[in-house]
């Protein structure tokens, strides 16, 4: 059975159990959502940890269950890449930023409400009206994972761009750097166009512009943080068990076949041989480190495919 990695099952967890919480408190005449969702900054109820909170939160059925099989589907394989650790300081942190860009796009619009009323408005004017309709901007709530889950499908799509993906109701499959540029496409133009359809579409976006923003400073800092990831050590274990398999072959195996193999390599063509094949593997890891596996050319894939199944 597909093992589902630590952080992903437990956000998964995490969101089921804040689903379930916010309907069994609503009983009780707690509002969860109001409490932890994400209010306009100008709004009496407005608080900084619902920048995290929010992404917990759903409204319906079907919200929670679209975002959590996105989550599933390419958090699995992003976590197993990149490590917990990364992972879930780049969920965090898309979420979060999800959010901000929010909080902007709704001012702009709270903004040209008031412009429309109020000739020659200026920030001021506006952050004066926001103080006297503090109560009424509590309407003004985002929540939901969908800012984070975006940014998640955008790095399966940065990191496995031509992975092909059977996506309903298409009856072939797509890459997956088209698939996700068709989402960006679909999500900027639904926000220029589908106003007041309670999406919050800058939100996706916003999630989505945070995550390319940080996969590019990593994919051109890669020894800036997270060097530890299990990409990396998978790579470096690949490494380490290739060293082991060619010092095994390096030892005979019994006397009687030494002796029917002829005479025995020189050593020194063994080792300079040995060398050679050592510096083109070492070359092709550091080559998958700075610019990703499918940045192979299809000579070396099958190099490091047969140094890492060699016996």
């Amino acid at each position: 059975m597909f093992r589902i990695p630590t952080i992903t099952k437990n956000l998964l967890i995490i969101n089921l159990l804040a689903f379930i919480a916010t309907f069994v408190l609503q009983l009780r005449g707690i509002d969860l959502a109001d409490i932890g969702g994400l209010h306009f900054f100008l709004a009496s109820n407005f608080h900084f940890y619902q920048l995290v909170t929010y992404l917990f939160l759903h409204a319906s059925f079907m919200h929670i269950l679209s975002n959590m099989f996105g989550l599933w589907m390419f958090g699995c394989v992003i976590e197993n890449v990149w490590g917990p650790k990364k992972f879930l300081f780049y969920y965090i942190t898309c979420g979060i930023g999800a959010g901000l860009l929010q909080e902007i796009a709704q001012f702009g619009s709270f903004y040209m409400t008031i412009a429309e009323q109020v000739p020659e408005t200026t920030i001021g004017t506006v952050m004066e009206y926001g103080v006297h309709y503090a109560n009424a901007l509590n309407s003004w709530t985002t929540i939901g994972a969908s800012g984070a889950v975006y940014a998640v499908i955008l790095a399966f799509g940065m990191t496995f761009p031509n992975e092909r993906l059977f996506i309903i109701p298409f009856p072939f499959p797509i890459k997956a750097k088209w698939f996700v540029l068709g989402y960006v496409a679909i999500e900027f133009f639904s926000s220029i166009t589908s106003t007041g359809d309670g999406v919050a579409h800058t939100a996706h976006l916003g999630g989505m512009l945070f995550g390319y923003l940080m996969i590019r400073y990593w994919n051109k800092h890669p020894n800036a943080s997270f060097d530890r990831s299990r990409g990396q050590q998978f790579f470096e274990n690949l490494k380490h068990n290739f060293e082991q398999r060619q010092q095994q072959q390096r030892r005979p195996e019994n006397p009687k076949m030494h002796a029917e193999r002829g005479s025995r390599e020189d050593d020194r063509e063994y080792n300079a041989r040995k060398r050679q094949n050592q510096e083109e593997i070492d070359a092709i890891l550091d080559k998958i480190r700075k610019s990703g596996y499918d940045s192979l050319t299809k000579e070396e894939k099958k190099k490091l495919f047969d140094a890492s199944n060699q016996r």
